[in-house]
């Protein structure tokens, strides 16, 4: 096999992007908080986005390999390194691609302390599953892997860009509870997916008969999904054509769907909170601009035997023949069907403790009516619903209000991608203007390639406070 298709794939889990965003969570002087939590508190009582620039999201990471682990110096070669890592590859191993980019994002205190917030979001995500089984059957064949099954199933990815226009609000319940909702409209801008597919390909050695081997595929059953993809492909259409058939479907021209964010917060004592939310509960009707692909039958041969014609004879044709009974049994056909699509829901939990008392005498106490600490420490879960099951981070982070214009925030996450995952975030404001740069996997950026996980976020935003 060409090294170039294994090597694909391990670039792209050299892109790879993800959906956790610790260093924001619970992080109450940001109002990306918001977007992690609808139901958090807030220390401010409105904020403005600067449009496009409020929120920039990039991270990159991979399971089970990086870029180094193929080519790194030492004694074996390019196709040793890919041997090894076919086998510490599991088809549970993943690449995912996650950005977003706040493009609206503003919030207001009322006067019964409720805080509002609406905006509009990009938002790009995509995840595949590393196909163990198809990537040997590709590089090394199946003569080394007699009575192996192969499984079509281990082919599965989701990829979707989306704009998210979205209203929500905080409640202050009572002294202990905060809650939140926030309504989101999804408007499609391309989908693709496979997933649930099924079959087997399998070889068997017959030494008894003419052929040594029989070549078996069952139950193959695959569609691949895609709406937004067709038009893409129109050679009609100009580049301009293209462009403002993106802008109709980000701008609710294209599929639509709805979702809903849940969240609290919640005071066991003054210095002891926990909370908890529920992100992207939602789903999108897939009718616009959908072309499907499906791939099904059942198929096997023994191989072909070799013929030797006679004098005047008329030379068999071994490829038509066998091309004609694949084509028989295994067929493809294009459809235009709708499907419904469900995003990717997160989760996070999380219990903070405060110390060391903010004793301003102008910012001693939360909007809600608690007092205000200096310092915190906070424990998180995160997880994330993808095709195979969720998938899970574990946090510890402490945040220090440095004076009144900086803020910082120091993380230790473990997670799918690695155990040394420290990151770190700094957050300034002068006068109203607030800026914030956060990145993940600290220890890493001295060799990227051998990083498993690195992400970058930051946010430029205007923050008030009533007098």
């Amino acid at each position: 096999m060409d090294v170039r298709i294994f090597l694909l794939l391990i670039f792209l889990s050299s892109v790879a992007f993800g959906q956790n965003k610790q260093l924001l969570y619970n992080f109450e002087s940001l109002p990306q908080n918001l977007m992690a939590n609808p139901g958090a508190e807030t220390s401010f009582d409105m904020h403005v986005g600067l449009p496009f620039f409020s929120q920039i999201s990039v991270s990159a990471g991979s399971t089970g390999i990086t870029m180094y682990d193929l080519f790194k110096v030492d004694d074996g070669t390019i196709n040793d390194r890919i041997r090894e890592s076919l086998s510490d590859l599991s088809n549970r191993d993943f690449f995912t691609v996650n950005q977003q980019m706040e493009l609206i994002f503003l919030g207001w205190r009322d006067q019964r302390k409720r805080y509002f917030s609406a905006g509009i979001y990009q938002e790009l995500d995509a995840f595949l599953y590393f196909p163990k089984d198809l990537a040997i059957l590709a590089y090394e064949g199946n003569k080394s892997h007699m009575n192996k099954s192969f499984k079509f199933a281990d082919a599965a990815f989701t990829a979707e860009v989306v704009n998210v226009f979205h209203f929500g609000f905080t409640n202050f319940y009572s002294e202990d509870l905060n809650y939140g909702v926030r309504a989101k409209l999804y408007s499609g801008i391309f989908n693709a997916q496979s997933i649930n597919n099924r079959g087997v390909f399998r070889t068997v050695p017959t030494p008894e008969d003419n052929n040594v081997y029989r070549h078996f595929v069952n139950g193959l059953d695959a569609n691949i999904y895609t709406s937004g993809w067709a038009s893409l492909t129109d050679e009609d259409m100009t580049g301009m054509q293209t462009m403002n058939s993106l802008g109709k479907k980000a701008f609710l021209g294209g599929n639509l769907g709805l979702g809903v964010d849940l969240g609290f917060s919640y005071y066991l004592n003054d210095k002891t909170k926990i909370t908890g939310s529920i992100l992207d509960l939602g789903f999108i009707n897939q009718k616009k601009d959908v072309e499907n692909y499906r791939y099904y039958g059942n198929y096997y041969t023994d191989g072909i035997e070799i013929l030797f014609p006679g004098p005047g004879e008329e030379r068999p044709s071994y490829w038509d023949d066998w091309e004609d009974h694949l084509d028989e049994n295994l067929q493809d056909e294009t459809y235009y069907d709708s499907y419904l699509t469900w995003r990717p829901v997160k989760l996070n939990a999380s219990v903070d403790f405060g110390f060391n008392e903010d004793a301003e005498p102008c910012n001693c106490r939360k909007p809600t009516g608690r007092r205000r600490y200096l310092q915190h420490l906070g424990f998180q879960w995160f997880a994330i619903r993808r095709p195979k099951g969720f998938v899970h981070a574990l946090t510890v982070a402490y945040d220090k209000k440095i004076n009144d214009n900086i803020s910082g925030k120091v993380s230790y996450t473990v997670d799918s991608f690695s155990y040394s995952n420290v990151g770190l975030m700094v957050s300034t404001r002068l006068n109203k203007f607030n800026f914030y740069l956060a990145a993940d996997n600290l220890l890493s950026y001295p060799n990227l390639a051998n990083a498993n996980n690195v992400s970058v976020q930051l946010g430029l935003q205007l923050i008030f406070n009533r007098e």
